[in-house]
């Protein structure tokens, strides 16, 4: 994934863990939030209670590759960030594609609202 669809800033993940949508499903935690630029970007959490460091490494690595697969699905201007769940390290590739596209189906246009992509 390209440099600048990252999100590395600490103070942006905390931003869009407190005022972003959430849609969860039993492998994947989303948190959306509309970020005003014309491309979106994403951030990845696997804490240390889903497995050692190679095991997190690699669901982080599938997770990259997974949403890298759907750029031109996913709306422009938002910071997503994908929290993984412990059963995520068991989970089969077309499980992990399957919750990620029911994931991404909730997000909004970021251009609709101001602020929170779930105002109306």
């Amino acid at each position: 994934m390209r440099r600048r669809l990252r999100l590395t800033e600490s103070n942006r993940f905390y931003a869009v863990r407190q005022n972003g949508r959430t849609a969860v499903c039993p492998l994947l935690v989303m948190r959306a939030l509309s970020n005003g630029l014309d491309y979106s970007r994403f951030g990845f959490v696997v804490g240390k209670r889903i497995g050692n460091a190679v095991v997190r490494n690699r669901v982080k690595r599938r997770l990259r590759e997974a949403v890298r697969q759907r750029l031109a699905d996913i709306p422009a201007g938002l910071d997503v960030v994908f929290v993984a769940r412990a059963p995520i390290t068991g989970a089969s590739w077309e499980t992990l594609c399957t919750a990620l596209d029911r994931l991404l189906r909730t997000l909004p246009t970021a251009r609709s609202s101001e602020g929170r992509p779930d105002a109306d």
